[in-house]
């Protein structure tokens, strides 16, 4: 869609997805207009991995569960690797619907630094007047990352929480994905 004038990007893309949705008979498909230059790419490939993720549902009812738990106003799992969103949780709205994508690229760049020091990344706490956001190494293969607005809420305990619910969604996710 680079290459593509602005004017012509929707009638492009909907002919595009038009012909292989009618080349793919039966098979569910989705089609994503994206870029190299913006969130669109890593949008496209989040949603292909939410689709890949068996018992997806099971996974956000657990999540869920447990953003209630904490009193977290969003709970999110991203893919350790990508730091691609697995699944997520929110009991608070939110209005920047890019924020996953630039959090990713933000710990993407620090995971980088860090390497170059050779020092690992395993957790970071983030704290303003309006949340903390914590991000941790959570299972084999993922990172958890926790939004609270309540400022009550101290960071001991919110570590408390993760390590505790550690070996559940390690279980669950063994067993169920």
């Amino acid at each position: 869609m680079d290459t593509v004038k602005e004017q012509d990007k929707q009638r492009v893309f909907d002919d595009r997805s038009a012909e292989i949705v009618s080349r793919a008979e039966s098979m569910r498909l989705g089609c994503y207009a994206t870029s190299i230059w913006d969130e669109t790419l890593y949008k496209a490939w989040s949603s292909i991995v939410y689709a890949l993720v068996p018992n997806v549902d099971l996974l956000e009812k657990q999540l869920h569960k447990f953003c209630g738990l904490t009193q977290a106003d969003e709970i999110v799992l991203f893919e350790k690797a990508t730091f691609l969103v697995i699944s997520h949780a929110t009991h608070q709205e939110h209005t920047d619907v890019h924020r996953y994508e630039k959090i990713s690229n933000i710990i993407k760049q620090f995971k980088l630094s860090c390497s170059k020091t050779q020092a690992q990344f395993k957790s970071m706490e983030v704290r303003n007047r309006h949340f903390t956001a914590f991000i941790d190494l959570f299972t084999s293969n993922t990172y958890i990352m926790i939004i609270l607005s309540n400022p009550t809420i101290q960071s001991s305990a919110v570590y408390l929480n993760i390590q505790c619910a550690r070996p559940h969604f390690e279980k669950f996710m063994q067993q169920y994905l």
